[in-house]
């Protein structure tokens, strides 16, 4: 089959090409192509059968249509999450969306634990201090994680490995999901309903994915719930954040710390060199100048292990859609 690969970097070529072998599949000619997918873009894509995208290309109807009249029958995403593409526009055009349900979960929850980390004990600015030659400990204050609460919303793969992590550090673990999983339970974690969730937790991490009903889940209301100087981090999707409200309650320390892999407006910034331009986004600019802030790039996967993962599924979705087998490949609804 003959696959467009949009958004491609090259570790993306590494793996996918490795993945690509007739060891372990039929082989695909795969054409990679740095632009990310949208309705200027979709014409790369002429005389595939399927492209393949990421996070932030862009999947609406009318690029679907483009596609669909190209003879592209197959979105294999390389990523969990899925709200980049109208689903529901797929289906009434006929074009098939795959997707990676699982790769590592360990890549992004110990990149969490590590936001958690430095956020605490102030790591960014000890490292800086230091390259400076200025060694003094003023303002680098941490607290002992042993004990904290820490509030994990959405308890799939990648929710459950970090409460299992943080529990091994000796926090307290409560959750939220609309299916609790029992062998969390089974290990002391209490679900609660959200309303109860907020005011309990020292640190909340987000986990859950990019819905209607979960957009801007966190708000300046749901803030206002929270503990003062609650430790809020979000790797799952920048949108679950309404990031004005979370820059208010910065400014009036509400929120102590902010650990952010994601962001709402990441399309326009994340996976490209901008060192050279000048930043456009206010709202991104304002979160760069609080100390209390760590932001990482959309970097949370970006394990060996996470690349490989994703690659391996992403082909096999690829081969089994081409053999008509569509019970084997993970489709995105």
């Amino acid at each position: 089959m003959k696959v467009a690969i949009f958004s491609s970097k090259a570790y993306d070529r590494e793996y996918l090409t490795r993945a690509n072998s007739p060891q372990t599949f039929a082989q695909h000619e795969l054409l990679f192509f740095e632009a990310p997918l949208n309705v200027n873009t979709a014409l790369l894509a002429q005389n595939c059968t399927a492209v393949c995208c990421f996070v932030n290309d862009h999947v609406d109807e009318a690029v679907l249509r483009k596609l669909a009249t190209l003879g592209v029958k197959l979105v294999a995403l390389r990523c969990a999450g899925f709200n980049q593409v109208d689903i529901t526009a797929a289906k009434k055009i006929g074009i098939t969306v795959a997707r990676v349900a699982e790769y590592s979960p360990h890549a992004v929850a110990e990149h969490t634990l590590g936001l958690v980390l430095m956020l605490n004990r102030n790591l960014h600015r000890a490292h800086n201090r230091i390259r400076e030659n200025d060694y003094s400990l003023n303002g680098l204050l941490g607290f002992d994680l042993v004990n904290k609460t820490v509030a994990i919303v959405g308890t799939g793969k990648i929710g459950q490995v970090l409460a299992q992590i943080m529990i091994g550090i000796g926090c307290k673990v409560i959750a939220h999901d609309i299916e609790p999983n029992i062998e969390l339970i089974s290990k002391g974690v209490r679900y609660l309903p959200l309303a109860e969730l907020w005011p309990q937790a020292d640190i909340i991490s987000l986990h859950c994915p990019l819905i209607p009903e979960t957009y801007h889940l966190i708000n300046a209301n749901i803030i206002s719930q929270m503990k003062n100087g609650v430790m809020l981090i979000n790797t799952g999707r920048g949108g679950l954040i309404d990031t004005s409200a979370v820059i208010t309650a910065l400014k009036a320390k509400k929120i102590g710390y902010l650990g952010l892999d994601v962001y709402e407006e990441e399309s326009d910034l994340f996976f490209e060199d901008n060192s050279n331009k000048l930043l456009q986004d206010d709202i991104f600019a304002r979160l760069l100048t609080f100390p209390n802030v760590v932001i990482t790039g959309h970097q949370a996967f970006f394990t060996r292990e996470a690349l490989s993962a994703i690659s391996e599924i992403t082909i096999a979705n690829i081969t089994h859609f081409e053999r008509g087998e569509l019970d084997q490949v993970c489709i995105a609804n």
